[in-house]
């Protein structure tokens, strides 16, 4: 493993993932302290790409990226300059990441917490199971996003596909296109001031101008929240 320095910014620790592997960016990404920073070159689609950072650390990505890249993110600050396969953010704690491209399938699944800003369109099962993450969406997402969505606010500046926030918990969601099909229990909400003032600021952290006002909230109708005898049949 060669690490370079930066002659530029000289406290940027550059990885070529030509020629080192993930496995030795990872270990000395688990290692970080807070305040480091690192580049990564030529990341070629790998997969597993700063799996694990649990310190609060600026890394940059400068290519695409495979399956779970940023997964268990712990406070760092993460930035992809390209596209990031299945699973970006999966089971993030806190910090913030950020794709500047597309996003492929279940981006942010489970995450807690933390902040995933996908600057194109994101994949089918986007914000599955969100336990508590911020999800900002550029473009457009897939059908089944916010599939049991239980914590969170995912917002969509595109259009959503067929079955948005089925079976949805209290996440919150904000879509300012059209939205092919809601899932079971979830509707369309009232926007109160409390709702646009949220909104505003999860765009303005998203680096995006979008009015909250073109946006429609839409939320749990809590009709699965409690077993009912005269439906048994429906469970």
């Amino acid at each position: 493993m060669t690490i370079t320095i930066d002659p530029v910014q000289t406290k940027t620790a550059i990885f070529d993932l030509k020629t080192d592997s993930v496995r030795d960016l990872n270990q000395v990404l688990h290692h970080a302290a807070d305040g480091e920073a690192f580049a990564v070159d030529h990341p070629g689609g790998k997969h597993s790409i700063a799996v694990g950072v649990n310190a609060e650390v600026d890394i940059e990505i400068n290519g695409h990226v495979g399956y779970y890249a940023a997964g268990m993110n712990q406070g760092g600050r993460i930035t992809i300059n390209g596209n990031a396969g299945v699973g970006v953010a999966e089971n993030m704690m806190s910090g913030t990441v950020h794709v500047t491209g597309d996003a492929s399938q279940s981006a942010g699944a489970t995450a807690h917490g933390g902040l995933l800003v996908i600057d194109g369109n994101a994949s089918a099962r986007c914000g599955i199971s969100m336990k508590g993450v911020d999800i900002v969406v550029g473009g457009n997402i897939g059908h089944m996003s916010a599939f049991m969505a239980q914590a969170g606010r995912l917002v969509v500046c595109g259009d959503a596909g067929e079955a948005l926030g089925d079976s949805i918990y209290e996440a919150r969601i904000y879509v300012k296109g059209t939205v092919a099909s809601l899932g079971a229990d979830c509707i369309a909400k009232d926007m109160r001031p409390e709702h646009l003032a949220e909104l505003g600021e999860l765009l303005r952290a998203a680096g995006r101008d979008d009015d909250p006002a073109d946006f429609t909230r839409y939320g749990s109708a809590r009709t699965l929240y409690n077993f009912h005898v005269d439906n048994s049949s429906a469970y």
